[in-house]
């Protein structure tokens, strides 16, 4: 359920961003000394999306590990049997 809320508050707040905003520069910031700074649409694809895509590809991992069959996650996984 959070994480749902908190995909649909994400969802949210990229629809009302335009390309100017997207274009322009983002800055991580620390007692008010820039640590890095790149364009938001940048950081919103390089920091927030592919951390997303690490998570899921560990969790997968652990899944099998504990010899739990993998839902789906992009498609099917070489755990769905198309013939059953």
């Amino acid at each position: 359920d959070t994480f749902s809320k908190s995909l649909g508050n994400a969802k949210e707040s990229l629809h009302k961003m335009d390309d100017a905003r997207l274009a322009a520069n983002w800055s991580l910031t620390r007692n008010g000394k820039a640590i890095m700074s790149m364009p938001r649409v940048a950081f919103i694809r390089s920091v927030m999306m592919n951390h997303l895509y690490h998570h899921r590809g560990q969790l997968s991992v652990y899944l099998r590990i504990l010899e739990v069959p993998v839902p789906s996650i992009y498609g099917p996984s070489a755990d769905d049997n198309p013939f059953a």
